[in-house]
């Protein structure tokens, strides 16, 4: 009896071995993950570098972020036919200076390195968005 208990044991350890680093695989996911499981026609904000902390999603505009403004430090464009135009201002003045993000850049894993056309940091600064042309776009994020 103590043989199979200590059997059962070893398997029981060996089991959760397996499971724990899938769990630190999934916790490492990054922006190329994140954009590859994003849905099609979609822009996401995340609160943190790397695709992390989803602030949430859009499939059309939005000129007020409500509680999630100045809040993103990466972003995604998951579009099919527009690039997304951030602002760090509100209203559908579309004011404030701006980024873009394109749809053959996907992402942007880190906003500490990039500005509106207004000079502003665009970490922590985004307050809206509106899908357009890529001819609307003065500054692009990286």
């Amino acid at each position: 009896m103590r043989k199979l208990s200590a059997t059962l044991s070893v398997l029981g350890m060996a089991a959760l071995g397996t499971v724990v680093p899938v769990s630190a695989a999934h916790a490492a996911e990054s922006c190329a993950d994140n954009y590859s499981n994003a849905d099609s026609g979609y822009m996401y904000a995340y609160d943190y570098v790397d695709c992390v902390g989803q602030l949430g999603k859009a499939s059309g505009n939005d000129s007020d972020w409500g509680v999630d403004a100045n809040k993103a430090s990466s972003i995604l464009n998951k579009g099919n036919y527009q690039e997304v135009q951030f602002f760090n201002g509100t209203g559908t003045g579309w004011t404030g200076g701006h980024t873009c993000l394109s749809r053959n850049e996907g992402y942007a894993s880190d906003l500490t390195n990039n500005y509106f056309t207004s000079g502003y940091s665009a970490n922590n600064s985004i307050s809206s968005h509106r899908w357009v042309g890529a001819s609307t776009c003065d500054r692009w994020a990286t």
